[in-house]
């Protein structure tokens, strides 16, 4: 257990560092700008690269992982959504955010790095593709159900798919991942000097993209902790993880630091993007932020819970036998 909590201190650590640094230098939220840049389109695009153009071609095709971890993550967003829609009496965008908070985990920000300090470098390529995947997906239901809730400005079927399109294929993650995936392919070699710069701006993005995750959460602080966190804060630290597991039992011959690495990084609390999205449709903001502040902090116990049943053999990697 000492050893699992020397793993995860640090992540947590920068966390609690850019918290505090928010909360004594109090700048505006607006001064984090530029650290985000680099964070999002350089820092960790540079690590997916890394990360999948060393990869053996074999191993970016796993279908069925792909399948079952996608999957999964759809089944808690649609069943949070749906719950949201029984509370909120028919509400689908504050549903739709709900959704989000219980199914969008911070597999940015926080799921390379402590993926590959728990489970070593054969934690890569599946934190890659569950990434890609499962932002994609997320990218494709937040402007569709929002349009069909009324809360977007353009209702054409056509805007929509091109507005979805867009998002997708702009995204730097997405299009480090699409080129990772081709240098690999093609056996691309980079020069020495040019694979050591990218290596520096991959060991970059953890630090850089945790402190201002603590930043930000300092920066909106928690007025009130709303009703819903009482079912959300489970579904998203405890329930998402469970539905992974239960899906990966029907592949067959995963290995074992990809099963470990897709419940870690459903295990991971809600991601900024989700107040992203709630700001961005001005829809249940403050209780977006107080999810992922609730969740951020209480994931420092089940996320270290469930490496530590990893590493005791206490939880079985088949849920079938």
């Amino acid at each position: 257990m000492l050893q699992i909590l020397g793993l995860i201190a640090p992540f947590f650590g920068l966390i609690g560092l850019g918290f505090g640094a928010g909360r004594i230098a109090r700048h505006p939220v607006e001064g984090l700008a530029w650290l985000n840049i680099f964070v999002i389109y350089i820092a960790l695009p540079a690590l997916f690269y890394q990360l999948l153009s060393k990869t053996p071609v074999e191993e970016l095709t796993r279908i069925g992982f792909i399948a079952a971890t996608t999957l999964a993550t759809f089944v808690v967003f649609a069943v949070t959504v749906l719950l949201g829609l029984w509370r909120t009496k028919g509400d689908l965008a504050s549903a739709t955010i709900q959704g989000f908070a219980g199914a969008y985990g911070n597999i940015g920000y926080m799921g390379p790095g402590l993926a590959l300090a728990a489970f070593g470098p054969s934690a890569a390529v599946p934190v890659a593709l569950i990434f890609c995947f499962d932002n994609t997906m997320h990218f494709t239901m937040a402007p569709l159900l929002m349009a069909l809730s009324g809360s977007s400005s353009n209702n054409s079927p056509f805007a929509i798919m091109r507005a979805v399109l867009w998002r997708i294929f702009t995204h730097p993650f997405i299009l480090a991942t699409i080129v990772g995936v081709g240098a690999a392919l093609t056996g691309l070699t980079l020069p020495e000097p040019v694979d050591r710069f990218l290596q520096l701006l991959a060991n970059a993005a953890a630090p850089c993209a945790l402190f201002a995750m603590g930043v930000t959460l300092a920066l909106r602080p928690l007025k009130r902790v709303p009703v819903e966190l009482t079912w959300l804060v489970p579904i998203k630290l405890v329930i998402h993880p469970l539905v992974v597991w239960l899906f990966l039992g029907f592949v067959s011959d995963v290995d074992e630091a990809w099963i470990k690495s897709a419940m870690l990084m459903a295990s991971l609390p809600a991601a900024t993007n989700v107040f992203v999205i709630a700001q961005q449709y001005q829809v249940w903001v403050e209780r977006a932020t107080a999810t992922v502040l609730v969740t951020t902090v209480l994931s420092v116990a089940t996320v270290t819970l469930l490496l530590y049943l990893f590493s005791t053999g206490h939880l079985s990697l088949s849920p079938f036998g």
